[in-house]
């Protein structure tokens, strides 16, 4: 399905940072209203975007917001997601769960180690350090990012390349936190807050600075 270069940026804009109003995606985007409208409207029509429920405003109308379909999120692909499944049910059919989850925790093993040493590459700085983290991610597909909060960090992961085997096996989603808390320790303290497979849109880690740092 073809786009154009501007439906293509309200897609990402949605994917990245959810739900918004048509005001705030043209000021985001540097569009007028119609214009926004307009792409929106096409959009709708082939199903790749909806309007959710009106989000009342102190003052003033209620405000419609747009957010993707499941369709939309679909043109964000899980990295040969089909191929990935068949070889864990494969292999769970073959070696049994537990084996499946010590291959998966071997696997993110290797990872750490490429990791570990771009992040030492970044220097001593534990926001260089979560900064080049977010640099990796995205690289894999994560569309990654970083927001400064007043106490922490937080590291967004927009998007997941491995979604579909995800579902089928979370030991990738328990080995993820645990790398992340390997790779950071002992400077900072690592939570996840949003979690895809549990209904958010996306998923992100609270990193706060240990006391000890």
């Amino acid at each position: 399905m073809e786009l154009s270069k501007s439906q293509d940026q309200l897609l990402f804009t949605l994917k990245t940072r959810g739900p918004q109003s048509v005001k705030i995606l043209a000021k985001q985007l540097d569009m007028t209203t119609m214009g926004v409208r307009q792409h929106l409207a096409e959009l709708l029509q082939r199903g790749l975007v909806d309007q959710t429920e009106q989000e009342r405003q102190k003052r003033g109308r209620p405000v419609h917001l747009w957010r993707l379909t499941q369709r939309g999120h679909q043109r964000f692909p899980d990295t040969h997601a089909q191929v990935a499944l068949e070889l864990i049910t494969v292999l769970r059919d073959t070696v049994g769960e537990s084996q499946l989850n010590a291959l998966i925790d071997r696997r993110s093993e290797t990872v750490e180690r490429d990791y570990r040493a771009a992040l030492e590459a970044a220097g001593d700085s534990l926001q260089a350090r979560i900064e080049a983290l977010s640099a990796l991610r995205s690289a894999e597909g994560y569309m990654a990012e970083v927001r400064l909060l007043p106490d922490a960090w937080l590291l967004i992961e927009n998007h997941c390349p491995i979604c579909a085997a995800a579902r089928s096996c979370q030991q990738f989603c328990r080995s993820e936190l645990q790398l992340f808390r390997r790779l950071l320790a002992p400077a900072a303290r690592v939570e996840r807050t949003d979690h895809l497979l549990s209904g958010a849109r996306r998923c992100a880690y609270r990193i706060e600075p240990s006391q000890s740092s």
